[in-house]
């Protein structure tokens, strides 16, 4: 019979883990594995407040209590850091974002047993979570659910479909894919859907590429204050509140440059964010996304000079980067490690390295760091809320 052990740590993939090594599903820091293996509750074990819980493969966190996800999301950052090497001079308190917050989510829609089932997927699994209710997305995205179950409900045939939401300047921006519409009564059914929600749009993929079925007015987003067009399916930071925290802290690290470059610019979140004090070019290789910056840019007559780039298979080169004050780069999970390469060799004095994948992030910053630079401040964030996805803000300096 084993000893009772308690629970010191919360492990990458959410599982509570014992001084000895032993992991403990839905176990919180404090909590206690007595002699039969049953996990007796702690001082940072919370109640999930969603009946999906350890079900449904949106959440692995909600057991934690606040400090307890706070130190969860602080560590996996001080602890990707570590395992290169790197020492951090200052680290910022996280930042959480709240519950009901995401304003962009994928969901999946089957017809189980003769009717639809909506939700995320279960973890480690293929099947999806008839939802009923939802603690992180945001209540104009949970509010499409049941009108979408019920549309689905008058379909015929099996289908396995992707449902695509985002909160827009308009609304909801939806994007349904693998559902075909044949004949004029199914046509005029999904019109009408598209009318009584008020949906911003409707983009359709019937098995030959996304095509809009319906979009009264153009679609757009506000990043700092500027109207940027939204191209459907276009990266988006999940939650405001999010990209509110990410953004000030390269403001204030970047703020001051007249010349700034921001890398994988996307639809110009941070571009635009900066423009207030120099001129900013911005790089980004998906074509729709890389357009909206520039007609925005264009619109508004901001300092930003949009690039269309592929930086994965043509980084700026060092000798590009000289004479920049400072640059910005949000790659995605795969890190940047080639840009990176090409920015250590250069003379920027300051790198601002946004991230969603501490791995990728701290293996990049190590080149910055074996190149002279030193990790002046971190900024962990917590935008996926109870979610195993970790962010941050990171400046490098030197």
């Amino acid at each position: 019979m084993n000893e009772p052990e308690t629970i010191v740590r919360v492990a990458a993939k959410g599982d509570g883990v014992t001084a000895s090594g032993r992991h403990v599903p839905l176990a919180a820091p404090g909590d206690t594995l007595d002699a039969n293996g049953d996990v007796l509750p702690g001082p940072h074990h919370a109640t999930p407040p969603c009946r999906h819980f350890g079900t449904c493969g949106g959440c692995q966190l909600q057991h934690l209590d606040e400090e307890a996800l706070a130190d969860f999301v602080r560590d996996r950052v001080v602890h990707a850091a570590e395992q290169q090497g790197i020492e951090t001079e200052r680290i910022e308190p996280v930042h959480i974002s709240p519950s009901r917050s995401r304003r962009r989510a994928t969901l999946h829609a089957v017809n189980g047993g003769g009717r639809p089932l909506i939700g995320f997927r279960e973890g480690q699994s293929h099947r999806v979570v008839d939802m009923r209710e939802c603690h992180v997305l945001a209540p104009e995205l949970f509010a499409l659910v049941d009108p979408l179950r019920r549309m689905l409900a008058a379909r015929r045939g099996r289908y396995a479909l992707s449902i695509e939401l985002a909160l827009t300047d308009q609304g909801v921006d939806c994007a349904i894919g693998g559902m075909a519409v044949e004949g004029l009564d199914e046509t005029e059914a999904l019109l009408e859907f598209c009318r009584a929600q008020g949906l911003a749009r409707l983009m359709l993929d019937q098995g030959f590429g996304a095509e809009a079925f319906w979009e009264p007015e153009p679609v757009t987003v506000t990043l700092s204050g500027v109207t940027v067009p939204y191209p459907s399916g276009a990266f988006l930071q999940a939650t405001r509140d999010g990209e509110q925290a990410l953004v000030a802290a390269a403001v204030q690290w970047l703020g001051r440059g007249e010349r700034t470059l921001d890398l994988f610019a996307g639809l110009g979140t941070f571009a635009f964010a900066l423009a207030g004090q120099g001129h900013v070019l911005a790089a980004e290789a998906a074509r729709d996304a890389h357009l909206a910056c520039k007609a925005a840019a264009a619109r508004g007559r901001f300092p930003v000079e949009a690039v269309h780039r592929d930086l994965f298979r043509n980084p700026l080169r060092a000798e590009e980067l000289n004479g920049l004050d400072g640059v910005v780069l949000d790659p995605p999970r795969a890190g940047a490690r080639e840009q990176v390469a090409q920015i250590a060799q250069s003379g920027v004095p300051r790198v601002v390295y946004v991230s969603c994948n501490p791995s990728s992030w701290s293996r990049d910053g190590a080149m910055l760091t074996e190149a002279g630079y030193r990790l002046a401040e971190v900024r962990p964030v917590g935008q996926f809320r109870w979610s195993t996805h970790v962010e941050l803000a990171s400046l490098f300096v030197r």
